[in-house]
């Protein structure tokens, strides 16, 4: 995983409440078992019509705003548990998304892909969704050491599992972590042999 310490960059705004993973990404583009190639068909049934046509309205298919931050409604990631939601995501190039509450499961999911759910108070979202909206200049900051979002002169803390922000910050998955830990799990086995 790519470590994650500091992301200063604009943000999309995307103000909808309780998008599923679904609608992230639609079940019947779930059949392949690798990570890549998910982000071409990300909020699919939302970004084009039934011709494959890019429909105009869509945030994603605007010169207007642009970024590797996905600010959303409240309620992102509810429905089934699938993790193609976070490779969707990850695979189409947003580091962290911004919500008011995640699933818990698909919180799980983004973290163990290298994604930041940063969850904020309902009040902080909707400043920082009217900052992007009236402004797609808007820079955001997602410090995940001091676990801080701020942008313009806003700032508010946010809550993250303390293994999982270690991870991050070293670009570790679990596998990597245990790596990490070779010498002292082989010191253990020697004074149990």
């Amino acid at each position: 995983m790519e470590k994650f310490v500091k992301l200063h960059t604009t943000a999309i705004p995307l103000p909808i409440e309780n998008i599923d993973t679904d609608q992230i990404i639609p079940a019947r583009f779930l059949k392949a078992t690798n990570k890549i190639g998910f982000g071409n068909n990300l909020f699919r049934d939302w970004r084009y019509d039934k011709e494959d046509n890019p429909k105009e309205d869509f945030v994603l298919n605007s010169t207007t705003y642009t970024g590797s931050i996905l600010v959303a409604g409240d309620n992102f990631g509810c429905g089934s548990s699938r993790e193609h939601a976070a490779w969707a995501l990850t695979d189409y190039g947003f580091k962290v998304i911004v919500s008011s509450y995640f699933a818990d499961i698909f919180k799980g999911n983004a973290l163990n892909n290298g994604l930041l759910p940063v969850q904020v108070s309902p009040d902080f979202l909707h400043l920082i969704l009217e900052a992007i909206q009236n402004n797609p200049a808007t820079q955001v900051t997602v410090d995940l050491e001091n676990q801080t979002i701020s942008f313009n002169e806003t700032s508010e803390s946010f809550e993250i599992d303390a293994y999982k922000k270690m991870c991050m910050v070293n670009g570790y998955d679990d596998i990597d972590f245990l790596i990490s830990k070779k010498e002292q799990i082989e010191a253990f086995e020697a004074q149990k042999a």
